[in-house]
């Protein structure tokens, strides 16, 4: 009778926990599937104002798509009063590319540097690094963009590439990804079957440090891509203007001249670069996010 009366109640017990895991997991869920309507919701919107003309949107707020989504890409396409779109994306590619890259290497280089190699002043370099970040960018830049003026090097892509290698927040990223993937054994174990330092960094180090690199490359890219503070006082050449500069000269345009739907589309096609790199990189970006979480 006792044992009866036990396996009744553990059973029940049982079926309680259970019910209350199932309402765990059907507010996690539901909690989950809000945040995606929202952050999808205005993606969804930016699309929608893209397929209407001008006319269309003067007359309001509407979810449901328009047809002239082509019409206004060939608008966008063949837009040269302003701006010229093509240009601006071309040349936006170019340094959120090359500087994404060179950012996530040396980063990844002097992170390596730092975690791998013992010296006298290696905790004050890295305190310093780290300091660097409190500096807001407008503060840091200031003295940059003098210096260029004088110097005459405005108009060149490679003065906003060269200087966004010096980046202290990727370096923190990248060093402490090492710290929680890399043993120092593995390096030690190259140098002795006669490798490079160089060829150690690349061929072995760069491989365990592939999720951070993905992460870090696409935040780099977007950063670039998106700055528009230094390439507005650096870049006056009209053929050598950003996508977000030229998209901020038409924003200032004569509002009665400007054709809305032709702004929402030029919104729209600026954010393509960064979705298609994230869709290449997805599954890294997610392993590099997860990978320092727990330490072996």
């Amino acid at each position: 009778m006792v044992e009866t009366v036990d396996k009744t109640t553990g059973e029940s017990e049982n079926n309680r926990a259970k019910a209350k895991l199932a309402v765990q997991r059907t507010l996690v869920y539901a909690f989950m599937i809000i945040l995606t309507f929202i952050c999808l919701f205005f993606f969804y919107l930016l699309f929608v104002n893209a397929t209407r003309s001008h006319a269309e949107l003067q007359a309001g707020f509407t979810l449901i798509p328009s047809t002239h989504f082509i019409d206004n890409f060939v608008k966008m396409w063949n837009y040269s009063d302003v701006a010229d779109i093509k240009r601006g994306m071309l040349n936006s590619l170019i340094i959120a590319s090359l500087s994404s890259i060179l950012t996530t290497y040396f980063s990844a280089l002097c992170a390596y540097g730092i975690y791998a190699y013992n010296f006298k002043l290696k905790k004050a370099a890295e305190t310093f690094i780290l300091a660097i970040m409190m500096i807001p960018t407008q503060v840091s830049s200031v003295g940059f963009i003098q210096m260029c003026n004088e110097m005459g090097w405005k108009n060149q892509f490679w003065i906003l590439i060269i200087p966004s290698i010096a980046a202290p927040a990727t370096f923190f990223y990248m060093i402490q990804h090492l710290r929680a993937t890399l043993p120092l054994e593995l390096v030690e174990a190259s140098r002795i079957d006669g490798s490079n330092e160089f060829m150690t960094f690349n061929r072995i180090v760069l491989p365990v440090m592939k999720p951070a690199l993905a992460v870090q490359l696409i935040f780099s890219f977007v950063a670039s891509w998106n700055n528009l503070y230094l390439p507005t006082l650096l870049l006056t050449d009209a053929k050598k203007k950003t996508l977000p500069t030229m998209l901020s000269l038409l924003r200032s345009a004569d509002f009665a001249k400007m054709d809305n739907g032709l702004m929402y589309m030029v919104i729209f096609v600026s954010i393509f670069p960064v979705l298609i790199i994230y869709l290449f990189l997805s599954k890294s970006i997610i392993k590099g996010v997860t990978s320092g979480s727990v330490k072996g």
